[in-house]
């Protein structure tokens, strides 16, 4: 779930101004917003414009996070300045993320064609190169164009916005879809209500902004509320909201032996998009008039004969791959995956291996941070995040391919729901659900997967959260019939 609140604060940036005509000057200062999850205030940003004496524009949003998750209080603070040349041509961007696990920072700068990329998490810098982005002061300001004298429903334009944590440009659209008169501050205003999609993430958003370029509040996905306030209320949030428990997904009656059962049928209702849903051995999900319907099953690999080590099917050599948060290439993941697998070659008691290793050796504790595979190594606690996220770079360092899976859980402790939750899947000649944390070499059958991929892909969770409610299909106490 860590991740999933980081995707959430990650999903606010940048805030992009708007201005009639590109009077840029005219946005020169401070805005103050406060942001809610699900109507519950979990922090505030500062939006900033500056000019330099050279004329170069920068934006910065600079939000800090404070919640609860099971109990425990967090903070995160998420830092984005991004400067634009007199000309409008993109020249860097600053992302910082200050967390529990300390502060982790990816730095892109324009270098003539192309786009460097500096991530330092740890000790250790890693240097990426990209295509130049197409991404400019017009795209940060994207609603310039829309909101000007003679706009009009359903005027629209598309705009681009590289992230160098996600290391990918994504693609957006704005479309006005309507114009409205407000009093504010005792004066008539004309206040426009713009749509903006960014399809590669699954994300939309609703700004609602002034003809002088003031954004009054902006929702995206349905759930995530910036609004604008005074400086002194946007940093107030002296009351604390727990958004793991705030969010799950509440469930009509109790579920009898989750870890166990070998099926389950339930109704899944809220925001989940037919084109998006994962069908696999374990889940099969479809479309039903106002809800999924979901058939959750524990695998049997009975007379099935798992791949042998090292694995060289090509189709899955993506998932050997090390990446940013994925460092499977570091001699110390490799040694610890070399000394928990040892000569063992057969890649489903390999992977059963370094999921009880997992298990056994990440001592369980939340903190709201951007999690790494070597971190967690280095230092092994934290939740679901954490344990997925080792298990991975163990796998990936072992030479089991791996990716990591996001989606949702059945828990009885306390009120019986479905928790927002993060497993992995594995390759032993054929992709099988992980779920370290529980010690799972085969997930269960409450596990719904809703996302599997880098943080980039889990993103497309965001508009589900608090969204999402089940109904279980069988019969009393959850038995199947």
């Amino acid at each position: 779930m860590k991740r999933v609140v980081l995707m959430v604060s990650l999903s606010l940036f940048p805030r992009l101004l708007v201005a009639q005509e590109l009077d840029v000057a005219s946005l020169a200062g401070d805005n103050w917003y406060g942001a809610y999850l699900n109507g519950q205030k979990v922090g505030y940003a500062l939006n900033s414009l500056t000019i330099g004496s050279d004329g170069a524009v920068s934006l910065v949003e600079d939000a800090r996070f404070r919640m609860t998750m099971s109990g425990v209080e967090q903070e995160m603070n998420v830092y984005v300045k991004r400067t634009y040349a007199k000309s409008g041509n993109l020249l860097r961007i600053e992302q910082k993320v200050d967390d529990a696990g300390g502060e982790k920072t990816f730095n892109a700068t324009v270098l003539d064609d192309k786009m460097e990329v500096v991530t330092k998490i740890g000790d250790t810098p890693n240097t990426r190169t990209f295509p130049k982005p197409k991404e400019s002061l017009k795209d940060a300001l994207k609603q310039a164009d829309l909101i000007k004298e003679g706009a009009k429903i359903g005027d629209e334009l598309t705009f681009s916005i590289f992230e160098p944590m996600y290391e990918r440009e994504t693609a957006g659209l704005s479309r006005i879809e309507g114009i409205e008169e407000q009093i504010l501050d005792g004066v008539p205003t004309k206040v426009f209500k713009v749509h903006s999609i960014m399809k590669d993430l699954g994300l939309d958003s609703i700004a609602y902004v002034t003809q002088d370029g003031k954004t009054l509040q902006d929702q995206i996905g349905n759930i995530i509320t910036m609004r604008l306030e005074p400086k002194e209320m946007a940093q107030d949030v002296t009351y604390r909201n727990d958004v793991i428990i705030s969010n799950a997904a509440p469930v009509n009656q109790s579920i009898s032996d989750p870890r166990t059962r070998s099926s389950l049928h339930l109704r899944v209702y809220g925001p989940l998009a037919a084109e998006k849903l994962f069908n696999d051995e374990r889940q099969k999900m479809t479309q039903e008039e106002g809800y999924i319907d979901f058939v959750g099953t524990l695998c049997d690999l009975k007379g099935f004969q798992a791949a042998k080590l090292p694995v060289t099917e090509p189709s899955v050599q993506e998932w050997l791959k090390a990446t940013t948060f994925v460092q499977s290439n570091d001699p110390r993941l490799a040694a610890k995956a070399k000394e928990i697998v040892g000569d063992e070659k057969d890649t489903f008691s390999a992977s059963t291996k370094l999921c009880e290793w997992v298990y056994a050796n990440v001592r369980t504790t939340y903190s709201a941070r951007l999690s790494n595979a070597l971190e967690v190594l280095d230092h092994p606690e934290g939740d679901c995040t954490e344990h997925g996220i080792l298990f991975v770079g163990l796998a990936r360092a072992a030479g089991l391919p791996a990716r990591e899976v996001a989606g949702l859980i059945y828990v009885s402790d306390g009120k019986p729901a479905f928790y927002f939750h993060q497993w992995a899947k594995v390759w032993i000649g054929k992709w099988v659900d992980v779920d370290p944390t529980f010690n799972q070499p085969l997930a269960d059958a409450t596990h719904i997967k809703l996302a599997e991929g880098d943080l980039f892909e889990q993103a497309r969770i965001i508009p589900t959260i608090g969204q999402i409610r089940v109904e279980v299909a069988e019969g009393a106490e959850g038995e199947t019939k």
